[in-house]
């Protein structure tokens, strides 16, 4: 059975709920998955034994690019860790009304990147309320099972 760690940063929900459909999409493709709010989670945790990470996080800021607070902090540290040879997915919501939108989905996965990680799938991007995009987070997740077993 494939494991995937899921992690997400959300202020408003929006993230945690599109992590949660994923996560079940997951679980109904017979992945063995672990859920986990940023803030409870150690970047050590993405060198352990896991088939696929997948990390989420809304974007804030119309100036500049600005990762949700609990994510931003998770972002800094990631140095600390090498993800060489990892499989990354990398998901998140905002609002294409701003200049940067889902900023932080593509900062996050160059970072992936430039830690040795390999980005298993295209992003994903949310723009605004994800119930509203519920067929398109199911069908991404579909395909995150599929091409990375």
């Amino acid at each position: 059975m494939s494991k995937a760690l899921i992690v997400f940063g959300s202020t408003t929900g929006n993230t945690e709920s599109t992590a949660e459909v994923i996560n079940d999409v997951l679980e109904e493709k017979d992945w063995d998955t672990v859920l986990k709010n940023v803030d409870e989670t150690s970047v050590e945790e993405l060198t352990w034994d896991y088939d696929l990470v997948l990390l989420g996080s809304s974007t804030w800021g119309d100036d500049e690019i600005e990762i949700q607070e609990d994510f931003a902090e998770f972002y800094e540290k990631m140095d600390q860790v090498s993800l060489s040879g990892k499989k990354v997915a990398v998901f998140g919501c905002g609002d294409s009304s701003y200049e940067y939108f889902c900023g932080a989905v593509d900062v996050i996965g160059e970072k992936v990147e430039e830690l040795g990680g390999k980005l298993a799938v295209d992003s994903l991007k949310i723009d605004g309320d994800p119930d509203d995009a519920d067929d398109d987070i199911k069908d991404w997740a579909e395909m995150v099972a599929e091409q990375v077993r």
